[in-house]
């Protein structure tokens, strides 16, 4: 049976410690490292062993009893969340880790939160027992508070034990029945258990000390008893591309995770979404274990492997009889631009950093042609400064980033409709297109109502292609335009003078001609908050979420503990945490998400200090080109809707 189990916590949790015992126990290396002695064996990047903490989601294999597990040690800092997040995404099961001292912080909420959305079966380890203020009881009651009231604490109990056959009995209306007429049966309370675990109704919590080697046995024997997975090499062939990554040589390699079927090299192999697939042969199949690899012929589902040959291969993509691609919820909220020493070739550098983007699609490279400059997007400083030691170390290049920024966004108030012509001398494309708001964070939607008729499917497609080929540029500060919903009405082309290239001109200029005449909108990202602090200490909080510009829930009482829960500008509170720790004396909590975009709180102050040109934009123009004497003129775009062809 295979496995794919994923270790996840807070910083310092202990999470590369914990999975160093699990391979050591079963076996698959011969001695434990230690993050602060820098041998660990999946922190084995050189900037992992220099900072000490885990910054890429490296994979290790270990045999237990009758199951194969493929284990993914996750980064446990907030800056590195998408790297984070694309490894839930090909879990089995995963294992939170929290410290028995610190209890729930921050990011464990982001990684329970995250596990809950993509319904990934979750168990919890308690660690560091042995540290002074220890207090495990304190920790599951406060999982049963904040995550779950279906944890269940099975350290040194069995399955017999009362209380945990009442606790699965309860939870299982049949089981509950045959119980009250039968009494407990063994066999049948463990199919049970496996089954309300998968299905995210039972919780199981375990207390022990990765560092101490105390627990970890008995964890390891509760989670192989109580987990399963049906993977079918039978089936048609179909996997997931989990990662894309570069080995020394500069060999690219898609990382797939199997979920049916088999796979052979020189197999020729289907992949992508489902508006543009590609096919290619399969040239070789790699099978990872930590910084090691072996070659393989044939692999099977349930497997994570490395393999060359899909040459335009992303991640998230599907493969196989796999159609649709999935998206991640971890969007990077600051923009920063990379700084380059004069004798560097720019044209270089971004051959790099293409690379990197292909193993990070958060990162979201930028390359503005007409500046000669490279910008990514990110989630903090950290990442920025892990980035610039990264590119030292594998390109040879020094480079910087400037203080990075908040990415702003657009979007539209009104129903508008958007109108575009393309016709210099022998080319000719017309495009109408309905531009109109939809819900915050739905992105660009696109439907074609243009009737064949007027225009094939094959350029009603070419429009939408167009659409989803790039970031569009919003009239305000130039930044990306979202949350619109485009309907391609009708259009127009020549059997003779119509090219390539020309629906894009059209349909871009139908799309600047609508933002013309619509109400347009800034947005700005928020975070979701939630704070824990000592109840004199609320109304500080509450003052400064204010002074913030957020909103805040109801604040809620624990004790003599204070939740407050709410929404706040990114850019007005990213630092709150070093403001927080210093007036509680790192005695108050708290839990920053990307919640979403929403309205700028300073649309005015942002417009202005952008400078944004809207009729400079080297990329964008609302003017229509009109063709009369054998020559294209231009019409601005408060007077080309007159002169269209199909009104």
């Amino acid at each position: 049976m295979k496995k794919t189990i994923g270790i996840l916590a807070h910083v310092d949790a202990g999470k590369t410690t914990f999975s160093e015992q699990l391979l050591y126990h079963t076996k698959a290396i011969k001695q434990r490292g230690r993050v602060d002695h820098q041998n660990a064996f999946l922190d084995s990047h050189e900037i992992e062993k220099q900072r000490g903490i885990t910054v890429f989601a490296d994979q290790a294999i270990f045999q237990y009893k009758d199951s194969t597990y493929y284990l993914i040690d996750t980064p446990g800092h907030v800056d590195f969340s998408p790297e984070m997040e694309r490894a839930i995404r090909v879990m089995d099961y995963a294992i939170i880790l929290i410290s028995a001292v610190e209890g729930i912080e921050g990011h464990t909420e982001t990684v329970w939160n995250l596990l809950q959305k993509h319904h990934v079966p979750t168990f919890f380890f308690i660690n560091k027992i042995d540290r002074t203020g220890a207090n495990p009881e304190k920790v599951i009651d406060d999982i049963h508070d904040n995550f779950t009231g279906d944890i269940l604490d099975v350290t040194n109990t069995s399955m017999s034990n009362e209380g945990i056959i009442e606790f699965v009995a309860e939870r299982d209306e049949e089981l509950l029945e045959y119980y009250m007429e039968y009494g407990y049966n063994e066999e049948l309370w463990l199919s049970k258990m496996q089954e309300l675990i998968k299905n995210r109704k039972i919780f199981p919590s375990n207390s022990g000390s990765a560092l101490q080697d105390a627990g970890i046995k008995e964890f390891l024997e509760y989670f192989n008893l109580f987990t399963n997975t049906d993977y079918n090499p039978d089936k048609a062939f179909s996997g997931r591309v989990y990662k894309i990554k570069f080995d020394e040589a500069g060999t690219r390699f898609t990382v797939i995770k199997i979920l049916s079927g088999t796979l052979k090299t020189r197999e020729m192999v289907d992949y992508g979404n489902s508006d543009y697939r590609f096919s290619d042969k399969v040239s070789q199949i790699r099978r990872y274990n930590g910084d090691k690899f072996e070659i393989v012929r044939e692999v099977s589902a349930g497997e994570i492997v490395a393999i060359t040959g899909l040459s335009n291969a992303t991640v998230g993509d599907g493969v196989g009889a796999l159609t649709d691609r999935i998206n991640y919820d971890m969007v990077p909220t600051l923009r920063s631009k990379v700084v380059f020493e004069p004798y560097i070739n720019v044209k270089d550098a971004l051959r790099y950093f293409t690379m990197l983007n292909l193993e990070d699609p958060s990162l979201q490279v930028i390359w503005e042609e007409k500046l000669q400059q490279i910008h990514i997007h990110v989630m903090g400083t950290i990442q920025l400064e892990v980035l610039e030691q990264v590119v030292f170390d594998r390109f040879g290049l020094k480079i910087a980033f400037e203080r990075p920024e908040i990415i702003y966004k657009e979007t539209v108030e009104s129903e508008v409709i958007g109108y575009g012509h393309f016709e210099p001398l022998r080319h000719y494309a017309e495009v109408h297109l309905k531009i109109e708001p939809i819900l915050r964070n739905s992105g660009i939607e696109f439907e074609s109502n243009c009737h064949t008729d007027d225009l094939s499917v094959g350029m009603q497609n070419l429009v939408r292609q167009h659409i989803f080929e790039r970031e569009h540029h919003g009239l305000l500060t130039g930044s990306g335009l979202t949350d619109v919903k485009i309907t391609l009405l009708t259009g127009r082309a020549h059997n003779e003078h119509t090219h390539g290239g020309d629906f894009r001109e059209a349909s871009f200029r139908a799309l600047r001609q609508g933002l013309e005449k619509a109400k347009n909108v800034l947005l700005e990202p928020y975070y979701r908050f939630k704070i824990r602090v000592a109840i004199d200490q609320m109304g500080r909080v509450l003052s400064d979420v204010q002074a913030a510009h957020g909103q805040f829930d109801a604040p809620v009482t624990e004790g003599e503990k204070a939740i407050i829960t709410g929404k706040v500008p990114v850019v007005t509170f990213m630092e709150y945490s070093s403001t927080l720790a210093s007036f509680t004396k790192g005695k108050g909590s708290i839990s920053l998400t990307f919640g979403a975009y929403d309205r700028c709180h300073n649309e005015e102050e942002v417009i202005s200090r952008t400078g944004y040109d809207k009729d400079a934009d080297p990329d964008y123009t609302s003017s229509s080109v009109f063709c009369a004497k054998g020559a294209g003129y231009s019409v601005k775009w408060d007077e080309a809707e007159k002169k269209m062809h199909l009104l």
